[in-house]
């Protein structure tokens, strides 16, 4: 054999020994988290927490449990918690409506919205274009969805989102609210690049969102008109937008990194809808990458990462009075949606 083929053949063997051992790898990690996926969860569990006031929510804990959707109730958010037959991403409820976004991992990985009655039984769904994000759900049966899509030719320099809004019964309302009628200043813009996400719904037409273009170096604050098909800018550097039960403030998340950063720092925020003042709650040093929701008129909620736990996320509550430092409401817990009758 000459020295050349000798070489090929043992780089054959090299590469045949390198990807039996890639393969047994990949097979172990798989084989280790199923286990994990299907080793019992240690949480105290309870069947009448759904009857009450409560805080639905995906839950994050370690097991066979992990990304179901569960719930505790509204007076002892670290109590025993009530679990569903639903898995979610993201979760939204209004007590007898909930909606779920969900990843549908085969072959090829596909995403979808689910609405769920009080039986936990679908009663409609469509097709979501990426991976799923937010979700909003209005007392009027609206729902609004969010997802990180691909395709798009400025995709190559940002991200790229699709957020619509349906009817409860899967019936399009929106279509993609890129579409809608952008207006900053009262005149009308259309930035190839603009992306809209994180809806929070004041009434059965009045939304609010963020509306951000790349190249124009602008994220604005817009309260959407789904009849008028409009996006009116209300204020720049204003990221998922969550209004208060009592319907005065805007709570969000906040960009407070430091001048020169590369990357985003996001802080709680609550904007005064009558005066248009903000307040940056300093309490929370992390990073906050939520779109936040309300647990009452005084108290925001949350989700972080465990840095020391992947996948692992907790639930914070923290005061709106921009004074006081946050603490874990719900324990390995993702996504909460407040029922408070």
């Amino acid at each position: 054999m000459s020295p050349h083929a000798t070489r090929w053949t043992g780089f054959g063997l090299l590469t045949a020994v390198v990807l039996a051992g890639t393969g047994w790898y990949v097979t172990t990690e798989v084989v280790r988290a199923q286990a994990d996926q299907a080793a019992p969860s240690q949480v105290e569990v309870a069947d009448d927490v759904l009857d009450g006031p409560h805080v639905l929510f995906r839950g994050t804990e370690p097991g066979e449990l992990y990304g179901r959707v569960s719930a505790v109730a509204l007076d002892d958010l670290a109590g025993p918690r009530e679990v569903t037959p639903a898995v979610c991403d993201r979760v939204d409820t209004d007590g007898e409506t909930t909606v779920c976004l969900h990843t549908k991992r085969g072959v090829v990985t596909s995403y979808a919205a689910e609405v769920l009655d009080d039986a936990w039984q679908t009663t409609a769904s469509w097709p979501l274009p990426g991976i799923p994000s937010r979700t909003r759900l209005s007392p009027e049966g609206l729902v609004a969805t969010t997802s990180f899509v691909t395709g798009h030719s400025y995709a190559a320099t940002g991200f790229s989102t699709e957020t619509t809004v349906h009817r409860a019964d899967g019936s399009d309302v929106s279509g993609n609210l890129e579409d809608f009628t952008l207006l900053v200043d009262g005149e009308r813009i259309a930035p190839v690049d603009r992306n809209v996400w994180g809806v929070t719904f004041a009434d059965e037409t009045t939304f609010y969102a963020t509306v951000q273009s790349q190249s124009l170096g602008r994220t604005w604050l817009a309260r959407g008109d789904l009849d008028e098909r409009t996006l009116v800018t209300l204020l720049d550097g204003v990221e998922c937008p969550s209004l208060s039960p009592d319907g005065t403030r805007l709570a969000f998340k906040h960009d407070a990194r430091e001048p020169g950063a590369a990357t985003p720092h996001w802080t709680p925020a609550v904007l005064d809808l009558d005066t248009m003042e903000t307040t940056v709650l300093d309490g929370e040093e992390r990073n906050v990458d939520d779109q936040i929701a309300w647990l009452d008129d005084a108290t925001l909620l949350y989700g972080l990462p465990r840095a020391d736990e992947p996948g692992t996320t907790d639930v914070w509550a923290l005061p709106a009075d921009g004074a006081t430092a946050p603490v874990v409401a719900i324990p390995q817990a993702w996504s909460p949606s407040v029922v408070r009758g």
